[in-house]
């Protein structure tokens, strides 16, 4: 096993709304939090009573998340939120946690991922695609699971991996034009792809993984008006339209 020197030692929490997250993304989940460092704190939070959740109780074992029951006390409200989001403070308090992972598409976690974040902590978000907003900027970064699951059902061939699996949009396509125009540049007008995308992650919580591809090299490398040139010395980028 090479474990990375720098993350061994690094704690990361995976807090799970299982009312509004789907078990079929946890193994990829678990598989890029692990750059954040190991993922030993598990808890998935819900009413445990429900038909809908017995996926994430087979769950529980396989993985050992800690199940935490909440009941709705209320008629068409959930204490979940609350839950999951008072854990995360007493998380975010005691000073042993490096990195969390919020696995939900409710915006209501946005207060919760933008203060975990003014300390300085990663937060990795994981939903679906319609997820609000509010709550993908929020996070450091967020990643469509519906991807995740897709590419790990059609994995095939390393060449699959040079289209895109979604479209880039307009917006994606001006914030790294932004970033590499912001960059250092050489006489050729290529910039350092680390540099790049450590500017395109101050603006958007946007991850390769959600267009299809592991690399933001890749990613870039499949948009015509990019061009990717890998050296000795790292891969570097340019606009070419």
């Amino acid at each position: 096993m090479n474990e990375d020197p720098l993350l061994r030692g690094r704690n990361v929490a995976l807090l799970i709304d299982a009312d509004n997250a789907s078990p079929d993304s946890l193994d990829p989940v678990l598989t890029i939090l692990a750059e954040l460092g190991t993922v030993n704190i598990r808890r998935a939070y819900g009413n445990w009573q429900k038909p809908a959740l017995k996926g994430w109780a087979a769950m529980t074992h396989l993985h050992a998340i800690e199940p935490q029951q909440q009941f709705d006390v209320t008629k068409g409200k959930s204490a979940t939120d609350m839950k999951m989001t008072i854990d995360a403070m007493d998380l975010l308090y005691r000073g042993h946690v490096h990195g969390f992972g919020i696995m939900s598409s409710d915006s209501d976690f946005m207060p919760l991922a933008m203060r975990i974040r003014q300390d300085g902590v990663p937060v990795y978000g994981f939903g679906t695609e319609k997820t609000p907003v509010s709550f993908k900027e929020a996070c450091t970064r967020f990643i469509d699971v519906s991807a995740l699951v897709s590419r790990g059902a059609t994995e095939a061939p390393a060449a699959a991996e040079t289209r895109p699996t979604v479209s880039v949009d307009r917006a994606l396509r001006k914030l790294l034009r932004d970033a590499i125009d912001a960059s250092k540049q050489d006489g050729n007008g290529f910039a350092s792809l680390s540099e790049v995308g450590q500017r395109a992650g101050n603006r958007s919580s946007f991850d390769a993984r959600t267009y299809g591809f592991s690399r933001l090299s890749d990613l870039i490398a499949s948009i015509p008006e990019f061009e990717v040139e890998r050296r000795e010395a790292g891969v570097f980028v340019r606009s070419v339209a």
